[in-house]
């Protein structure tokens, strides 16, 4: 039997439904991350951020993204992000602090417009937009949210990597038994289990593997970490590739995140993704966020280079 035109016997993997989780404590990756989000201030429009040390070669895009948003939200009093555009430029050095400089472009009566250059070692890694906004009622329509299992009937991580850890490949399997702190549920295991080309789309349900506090500015920060995770992944799909492939080379080039509704980044986040097209070494993907109870919460759009290495180094 198939859900969503997946294998149900992958997907439940004899998981009950519970509505009800235990409560979580917070995991020592979110602690991690939280203080690595609370960037310090050098100057009036200066901050430092730093990065986990846990073997990378290079910074994760996300943690540049988020970075780059608390520091312009930093100079932003009573009004909410609502859009960012974002272009990676270098790789980042794990090694080395970030330095993040916000440009105050505009203080609008309803919008506020910040631009924010992540730098190491003298040169621009990262350069962000964000456009802020006073709260506004007005009209209001939304896609609905896929019709895909729970997460609550799907396996954890854990499962995942003890019923089905051999069939995937080594990279996948010990990026699924980390320590994280955003843990994920895929709908569909065969995409990691299976190895073959399909259709460039999936769904997967995310969130902190523990409470964050209550602070909607630390919750808009952990979306935007976790909303570079698996999404240029989507484009690989179409031709039999994962994003750990020695082969390729892979890197986000831009990320564009939007904001629609509240939410809590530590409860289930439905992301739903495709890609419309790879051409020219480059693939773009695009995401719709649900919450567990089907808001629409965010949209996301990215594109990534994808060359394989034997044309060029």
């Amino acid at each position: 039997m198939t859900v969503f035109g997946v294998d149900e016997k992958l997907c439940r993997a004899h998981v009950k439904a519970s509505q009800k989780e235990p409560r979580r404590a917070m995991s020592h990756a979110v602690a991690e991350l939280l203080t690595i989000l609370d960037l310090e201030r050098i100057e009036e429009n200066i901050f430092r951020g730093r990065s986990p040390q846990v073997g990378w070669q290079r910074v994760f895009g996300g943690l540049v993204v988020a970075q780059a948003l608390v520091a312009s939200a930093r100079t932003v009093e009573g009004r909410a992000p609502h859009s960012l555009h974002g272009y990676f430029l270098l790789p980042g050095d794990p090694a080395a602090p970030i330095v993040y400089e916000v440009d105050r472009l505009r203080d609008g009566k309803s919008f506020t417009t910040r631009r924010c250059n992540a730098i190491q070692h003298g040169r621009a890694i990262f350069s962000l937009s964000a456009s802020f906004q006073i709260e506004e009622e007005g009209l209001e329509h939304a896609v609905a949210m896929p019709d895909v299992p729970k997460p609550e009937t799907l396996p954890s991580e854990t499962e995942m990597v003890a019923r089905f850890g051999d069939l995937m490949p080594a990279p996948i399997r010990r990026w699924f038994a980390s320590d994280r702190p955003i843990e994920a549920r895929p709908v569909d295991l065969s995409r990691y289990v299976r190895h073959a080309a399909g259709a460039p789309k999936q769904c997967v349900w995310l969130r902190a593997t523990g409470p964050l506090p209550d602070d909607p500015g630390i919750h808009r920060a952990v979306l935007a970490y976790l909303s570079d995770m698996t999404l240029l992944d989507t484009a690989l799909i179409a031709h039999g590739h994962f994003v750990f492939d020695a082969e390729l080379q892979i890197a986000s080039l831009d990320h564009a995140l939007w904001f629609h509704r509240p939410f809590r980044a530590d409860e289930w986040l439905l992301y739903a993704q495709d890609s419309p097209n790879s051409f020219g070494a480059r693939g773009l993907t695009r995401g719709l966020l649900f919450s567990h109870d089907g808001s629409l919460v965010a949209s996301v759009m990215q594109e990534g280079l994808i060359r394989p290495k034997a044309h060029r180094t």
